[in-house]
């Protein structure tokens, strides 16, 4: 485009930023606004950088304010934090790290995402319609966190997403148009998801590799399940209503996108057999929900209470045996009731899950469970992990249970943890929490706040504990009071690349 740079042209090679960005490899161009975006190498600080370029003459006035625009909710979008959205590392604009001479409006710097560029990957192969639901939800949450905040996050162009190595969908070129709206983010949500379903993009300004979303004489969109038959009619509605203006049952806000998405998701994962899997380098992944059998939690329990009394019998015969081998005179007579002399003469074993540790006398003086007033995932370090799913875990029935995510990598290096925030109407003191999961090797705190959304900094350790396959007791070694308890994940079950936790039922047990 004849646009001057440090290097010669706008072009792999070139520099721009004053000759501190080197460029690699552009990787599309947002008509709509004159914005080119590129991956580019920062010389300073060593590493590969993303940058929305923003091409126009600096003497036309009215292009220089919308740039101006644009700069500035790139600088406002700096402060919002999101695994879904790249940060945004720098702001330049003439006279600050751009000269006049370069023919830029300005540049929006931020940190790269690896992976896929989403155009490549559906132009690769259709995604599985529960898969696309996840990818969908996991840039709906940072949509519906920035509207919270008033935030508009730009969007509504399939190029400036990218898919990371996990399979989740990202913001990777954060600068919205001066024109962009709240609304656009939503429909935007719509549109991605009819991409992800059919290869076709739904919003006019598209890139010229898509092919339009076709019409209907009337000019309405062809739902997805026309054009893919797979696609589940709940999921192509929820495309058309979110991208379409007008009509009655349109969706308008990304909260109400979330709940539609988990419900959808949920229940197409639930009919499908097997799991479809991609690898990063162009194919789809899935993360998978719990099955919930209540057959078979019901013979977990029925077993691993057999091997309990097994082992309890057999550790009592042991014992009865070391004390006849080492009395002067063997005892006479009919032989000794194991039961009572365990209950008369022999001391009550110091870890035998039914005590409270150290606490002496605690396991006697726990009273009834409480039942929380409300339940919901505590994740202060990013979004997700089954919010729907957070009361299965307090509703008496263990053949309902909450998950996280699939997890790639062990905590911490994606995040510190997961869990879940219990809240009572009023501080009780507790001397212990139950868990009932069939992730064994879970590990997992007991943690006290003083408020309903604290950071993580702000709650309190009072017990930790390694889940079995069956019933855990975490019991305090001194009760502790609070109104707000979390059960927080800081190591998942599994191998990697596959690693999940459950969660099917979690009671709260008071000090007497």
């Amino acid at each position: 485009m004849g646009i001057r740079t440090h290097g010669g042209s706008l072009a792999p090679g070139g520099v721009v930023g004053d000759g501190r960005y080197r460029l690699l490899a552009q990787f599309g161009i947002d008509e709509r606004v004159g914005a080119h975006l590129w991956r580019a190498r920062d010389g300073q600080l060593r590493r590969d950088v993303a940058l929305t370029i923003l091409v126009g003459d600096p003497a036309d006035v009215e292009a220089a304010r919308q740039g101006r625009r644009t700069l500035e909710r790139a600088a406002h979008a700096a402060k919002f934090t999101h695994p879904s959205v790249a940060k945004v590392l720098d702001v330049l604009t003439l006279g600050n790290g751009i000269s006049s001479s370069e023919g830029l409006l300005g540049i929006v710097v931020s940190e790269w995402t690896k992976g896929t560029d989403l155009i490549d990957l559906v132009h690769e192969k259709r995604i599985p319609p529960s898969t696309a639901a996840r990818m969908v939800q996991a840039l709906a949450e940072p949509v519906e966190r920035a509207h919270q905040s008033g935030l508009v996050l730009g969007i509504d162009h399939p190029q400036r997403l990218r898919v990371t190595p996990d399979g989740k969908l990202r913001l990777a070129f954060p600068a919205p148009p001066p024109t962009t709206t709240l609304r656009d983010d939503v429909k935007a949500l719509g549109a991605v998801l009819y991409l992800l379903l059919t290869g076709r993009w739904a919003l006019p300004g598209g890139p010229p590799a898509l092919p339009a979303a076709p019409r209907d004489p009337n000019g309405q969109l062809v739902p997805p399940h026309v054009l893919e038959p797979r696609v589940p009619h709940e999921m192509s509605s929820l495309a058309v209503r979110t991208v379409s203006d007008g009509g009655q049952g349109g969706i308008r806000t990304s909260a109400a996108i979330l709940r539609v998405l988990d419900k959808v998701a949920s229940e197409e994962e639930r009919t499908r057999k097997e799991p479809e899997a991609v690898d990063p380098d162009g194919t789809v992944w899935t993360t998978k929900k719990p099955v919930k059998d209540a057959a078979r939690r019901r013979k977990l329990a029925l077993g691993v209470s057999a091997l309990v009394i097994a082992a309890v019998a057999a550790l009592a015969w042991v014992g009865m045996m070391a004390i006849s081998f080492f009395r002067d005179d063997p005892p006479s007579g009919p032989p000794v009731n194991l039961a009572e002399q365990s209950s008369t003469t022999q001391p009550a074993p110091e870890d035998d899950g039914d005590d409270a540790g150290d606490g002496g006398d605690q396991s006697g003086s726990l009273g009834s469970p409480v039942q929380p007033s409300g339940v919901e995932v505590f994740n202060p370090e990013g979004e997700g992990d089954g919010v729907a799913d957070a009361p299965n875990a307090v509703d008496g029935d263990e053949s309902t249970a909450w998950a996280t995510d699939q997890y790639r990598q062990q905590f911490p290096v994606f995040k510190t943890g997961v869990g879940l925030l219990a809240s009572f109407d009023e501080s009780l003191e507790l001397g212990a929490v139950r868990i009932v999961s069939d992730t064994p090797g879970t590990e997992v705190e007991i943690r006290l706040a003083d408020s309903a959304q604290p950071s993580l900094a702000e709650t309190t350790t009072v017990a930790t504990a390694q889940l079995e396959n069956g019933t855990t007791e975490v019991e305090f070694d001194q009760p502790a009071s609070g109104q707000y308890v979390i059960v927080w994940i800081t190591t998942l079950a599994g191998e990697e690349p596959e690693l999940q936790s459950r969660l099917a039922e979690v009671t709260f047990l008071p000090v007497n």
